[in-house]
C-alpha cells in the first residue's frame, strides 16, 4: 500500500496474505495478474469505493472484476498518477509440464510516478529485457521467490541494470533475503528487507 497526496494505492491486495480490516479504502488498486496470491476479487470489492479506479489485466477482468484493463506496455494517467504496465513473465522457471509459471503477455508490473519519484513494483517476473530496460527508477520492488520468480542472482542482475536508489526484495517465500544483501554489497543500492509476520 502506498499513501500519496491523500490517495491510497494498493498493489495486489489479498486477504489471506494480511489483515486489511484496519486499513483505509482504496483510491487506486493495481492488480498484476490473476493468481490467487495476487488477485482477490472479494477483497477488491471491500476496499473499493464509488470513485476507486481498479487497474487489472485482461485475465483478471474476465473473472468478473470491472476496471481499467492495461496491457503490457500501456501507459495511463489515473487520478493524476502516470502508470505504466511493464511485461512480467518467466524466462527460465517452468512447471513440470514445461509451461512457464507466468507466461509472456499476461501479467504486468507497474511503474507509478509519484511526483518526481518513480516506483516500480515488478509483479511476478524474472529479469527480462523489458524489466532491465526501464530507466530512472527510484524505488524498485523485485520478486525473489524460487521457483516461481527470480533467484537472488537474477534480482541482483535486474537491480544492477535498473540502478534504483532503494531496492525492496519482496514476495520472497522461503528465499533467504541475506543473499541479495551479499550480492549487492558496495553497489550503491540501498537494499531494504521488510520482515513480515
Amino acid at each position: 500500500m502506498f499513501n500519496f497526496n491523500g490517495k491510497v494505492i494498493y498493489v495486489d491486495p489479498v486477504a489471506k496474505m494480511g489483515d486489511y480490516s484496519q486499513l483505509p479504502p482504496a483510491d487506486i488498486i493495481l492488480v498484476t495478474h490473476d493468481h490467487s496470491d495476487h488477485f482477490d476479487a472479494a477483497l477488491i470489492k471491500k476496499l473499493r469505493r464509488a470513485k476507486t479506479q481498479v487497474v487489472l489485466t485482461k485475465t483478471c477482468a474476465a473473472q468478473g472484476v470491472a476496471g481499467i484493463i492495461m496491457h503490457n506496455g500501456d501507459e495511463r494517467m489515473i487520478m493524476g498518477l502516470k502508470i505504466k504496465a511493464v511485461p512480467a513473465y518467466n524466462l527460465v522457471h517452468k512447471r513440470p509440464n514445461g509451461e512457464p509459471y507466468h507466461p509472456k503477455g499476461i501479467g504486468n508490473g507497474y511503474i507509478i510516478n509519484f511526483a518526481d519519484k518513480r516506483v516500480y513494483v515488478a509483479g511476478d517476473t524474472e529479469n527480462t529485457k523489458e524489466l532491465k530496460s526501464q530507466t530512472n527508477i527510484d524505488i524498485a520492488f523485485l520478486p525473489m521467490q524460487m521457483p516461481y520468480t527470480m533467484t537472488p542472482e537474477m534480482v541482483a542482475d535486474a537491480a544492477l541494470c535498473l540502478r534504483p536508489k532503494i531496492l525492496y526484495p519482496y514476495h520472497m517465500g522461503n528465499t533467504d533475503p541475506q543473499e541479495i544483501l551479499t550480492l549487492l554489497k558496495g553497489q550503491g543500492i540501498e537494499v531494504r528487507i521488510r520482515h513480515m509476520p
